[in-house]
């Protein structure tokens, strides 16, 4: 076996997610993952943190050595259920948690404490993957479109849709030609409607999207927010996150008359307009479409996608071999393999970058 892992913990902050890869054979395999919530103390400062406030250094060290320790119990259990020893994983590809992303300026922040995760699990771990990519003048995301490209290739021109925190589609040009793919975010996936679940209930997602269920699109609302947000117009390569899609944005906009659940039910509307203007404006010849992430869960979301492509198949990438809750994990291992045999991890057509780079950083065990 060749064990890599890949760690994550994504815009939805709804815990870390650590799986392992066996890229032995030519097609990876995945082989475990292992999962834990995040405590709500760490959780909430993390939510805070992706906001100014103050004292928000001292804050966001503590913070990454808290996340770091949380990867390395997960690291830790999963190489016990699997039996692996420490020398027996190769690499940890750690993208830790995202909580300022600015590609206007060439600046990213991921609390993330890669000396601690190698000390605490004794294994290499990689991290820092969109800094580079930064550097030749790329967005530094979306990251997991080179991955997409890598393992769902086919015959016919698919799409990879990863519905997080923020939704990203990867476009895949028949025959697999590298050339013919690219990626993009689409816009807020399950964040906003996290969000407002949360505020008015305490939980932390609408757990099939029954409070969705409830309500009603109000086309009002569904306009303001779709049709009035630039960054729904604007050209790949673009990448966003909760800099733009917040609480905050949500209520400066008119929700005061409208029903609660009404909003949650257009907020899932939402999500399904700015993946099917993404795919219709930019990947027209798509034949069938993937759905992996935590919005694949969720029943209401993946029928009302599916109602907006009636022509194209719609599935998870269950259906390719990889369960929907392990891809994005799987990315982060694919990532690191490629670091340690020092080859590409961007794609160009993705982030806008100069060109392929080689992406990470090492922390020794």
């Amino acid at each position: 076996m060749t064990v890599y892992f890949g760690a994550m913990s994504g815009t939805s902050l709804d815990g870390v997610d650590i799986v392992a890869v066996d890229f032995y054979e030519e097609k990876p395999r995945v082989i475990g993952i292992e999962s834990e919530e995040l405590p709500k103390k760490l959780r909430n400062e993390l939510l805070n943190l992706c906001s100014p406030g103050f004292d928000e250094i001292n804050r966001s060290q503590k913070a990454a050595n808290e996340l770091s320790e949380l990867y390395a119990l997960v690291a830790n259990n999963l190489m016990s259920k699997l039996k692996l020893a420490p020398k027996d994983v190769r690499a940890i590809g750690a993208h830790g948690q995202t909580i300022r992303h600015n590609p206007q300026f060439g600046a990213t922040t991921q609390l993330i404490n890669g000396s601690l995760l190698a000390e605490l699990t004794e294994v290499d771990v990689i991290t820092d993957f969109r800094h580079r990519d930064m550097a030749a003048e790329g967005e530094g995301a979306p990251l997991v479109p080179a991955f997409h490209y890598s393992v769902f290739s086919s015959q016919e021109p698919r799409a990879i849709v990863n519905i997080g925190g923020i939704s990203n589609v990867t476009y895949i040009g028949g025959a697999g030609k590298s050339e013919e793919t690219f990626g993009f975010d689409c816009g807020p996936g399950n964040m906003l409607m996290d969000a407002w679940i949360m505020k008015h209930f305490g939980e932390r997602y609408d757990k099939d999207g029954r409070w969705a269920a409830s309500g009603k699109i109000n086309q009002v609302l569904l306009t303001e927010l779709f049709e009035k947000e630039p960054y729904f117009r604007r050209v790949p390569p673009k990448s966003t996150g909760r800099e733009l899609f917040n609480l905050d944005w949500l209520e400066s906009k008119s929700i005061q008359k409208v029903p609660k659940a009404d909003v949650q039910r257009t907020l899932l509307e939402l999500t399904v307009c700015s993946i099917k203007k993404s795919i219709l404006d930019f990947c027209p010849s798509v034949k069938e479409i993937f759905v992996c992430g935590g919005g694949a869960l969720n029943p209401l979301l993946m029928q009302t996608l599916k109602n907006a492509f009636r022509d194209i198949k719609v599935g998870s990438t269950d259906m390719l071999g990889i369960e929907t809750q392990s891809v994005e994990g799987a990315a982060f291992a694919w990532l690191a393999k490629q670091f340690i045999e020092h080859r590409p991890g961007n794609l160009p057509a993705v982030t806008g970058a100069k060109g392929f780079r080689v992406l990470g950083c090492l922390y020794p065990a």
